[in-house]
C-alpha cells in the first residue's frame, strides 16, 4: 500500500513538474543570440549553409581530441598534448571566420557591379524579379548562385516577398539586406526614386570598398607581425616537445601551470588585437 501511494505522489509531482516546462504554442519562439546570428551570417558567408553551430562546435571538439591525442603521443606528455589541443579547438571557428572575412572582402568589390547591372535592368524596363534573375546570367561570379537559387524559387512559387527573404538569407549580407528592402519597399508602395537610389548605392559601396582596401593594406603588416607573435611561443614549445628533459619539466604542476598561464595569456592577447585591429563591420540590421 505504501509503495502504490508513493507511486502516485511520485507520478503526480512528475506530471506538475511537466507541466511546467510545456511550451506555449501562443508565445512567440525566443530569438536567437547575436553572437549566434553572427556565427550563421559567417558559415552561410563561407560558403558552408548546410552547417549549424552544433556542427561545428562538435568540430571543434573532434580537432582538440585529435591533436592533443597526436602531440600527447608524439612527446609523450599528455599536459603538452591537452595545451596543444585546447589551441586547437578553436581552429575550425577561427578558418570559418577567416573564409567568411575574405568571401566578404571579395564580394564588397562586386556589389557596385550588381546594382549596376540591376539598374540597368529595371531602366531597360524589366520587372523586378526579372532584373534580379538576370544577375544570375551577368552579376558577378560569386553572387550569380544565389540569384539563380532566387530565380527558382521565384519561377516555382511565384510569391516575391518569400523569395526575396530566402534570398537574404543566402546571401547573408548588409548590403543585399538593404537592396532587398529597397525593392520590397517599392514593389509594395510604388515610387519612382529606385533608379537614383540604386545609382546613390552603388556610387557608395565603391567608395566604402576603395577606402576599406587602403586600411587593410595598411595594417595588414601589423595585424600579421602581431599574429606571429602570439604563434611563435607555441612553436617554440612545439620544438621543445621533441627533447625529453623538456618535456618532462612540463609534466609538472608547475609546467602546467605555465602552461595553462602562457595559453590565456596568448588567447587575450590575440583577442584584444582581433578588436583593436578590426575594422568597424556594417551590421545586418535589415534582416
Amino acid at each position: 500500500m505504501g509503495a502504490a501511494v508513493g507511486l502516485v505522489g511520485g507520478a503526480g509531482l512528475f506530471c506538475l513538474w511537466w507541466a511546467c516546462w510545456v511550451p506555449d504554442p501562443d508565445r512567440a519562439p525566443r530569438p536567437p543570440s547575436r553572437r549566434l546570428q553572427l556565427l550563421r551570417d559567417d558559415l552561410v558567408q563561407a560558403g558552408m549553409p548546410g552547417v549549424g553551430p552544433a556542427s561545428l562546435a562538435g568540430a571543434s571538439v573532434v580537432a582538440a581530441l585529435l591533436v592533443a591525442l597526436g602531440v600527447g603521443v608524439a612527446s609523450g606528455s599528455g599536459v603538452v598534448g591537452a595545451a596543444f589541443g585546447l589551441l586547437a579547438a578553436a581552429g575550425p571557428t577561427t578558418l570559418v571566420r577567416s573564409r567568411a572575412r575574405r568571401r566578404r572582402t571579395s564580394t564588397r568589390e562586386q556589389w557596385p557591379e550588381a546594382v549596376d547591372h540591376l539598374t540597368s535592368g529595371i531602366r531597360a524596363g524589366l520587372s523586378l524579379p526579372e532584373a534580379l534573375g538576370q544577375l544570375a546570367v551577368r552579376g558577378p561570379a560569386e553572387l550569380r548562385p544565389a540569384f539563380a537559387a532566387f530565380a527558382e524559387d521565384y519561377r516555382a512559387s511565384g510569391r516575391l516577398g518569400d523569395c526575396l527573404d530566402r534570398l537574404k538569407e543566402a546571401l547573408a549580407d548588409p548590403v543585399a539586406d538593404r537592396i532587398v528592402e529597397a525593392l520590397r519597399l517599392t514593389r509594395e508602395v510604388g515610387g519612382s526614386d529606385l533608379g537614383r537610389l540604386l545609382r546613390t548605392l552603388s556610387a557608395f559601396l565603391r567608395e566604402d570598398a576603395r577606402t576599406r582596401s587602403e586600411l587593410e593594406a595598411r595594417q595588414s603588416w601589423t595585424v600579421n607581425g602581431a599574429r606571429l607573435a602570439v604563434a611563435a611561443p607555441w612553436l617554440v614549445l612545439a620544438l621543445l616537445a621533441s627533447r625529453p628533459e623538456a618535456v618532462a619539466a612540463y609534466d609538472s604542476a608547475t609546467g602546467a601551470g605555465v602552461l595553462l598561464a602562457g595559453l590565456a595569456a596568448s588567447v587575450v592577447a590575440y583577442r584584444l588585437m582581433v578588436r583593436i585591429g578590426r575594422l568597424p563591420d556594417e551590421q545586418r540590421v535589415l534582416r
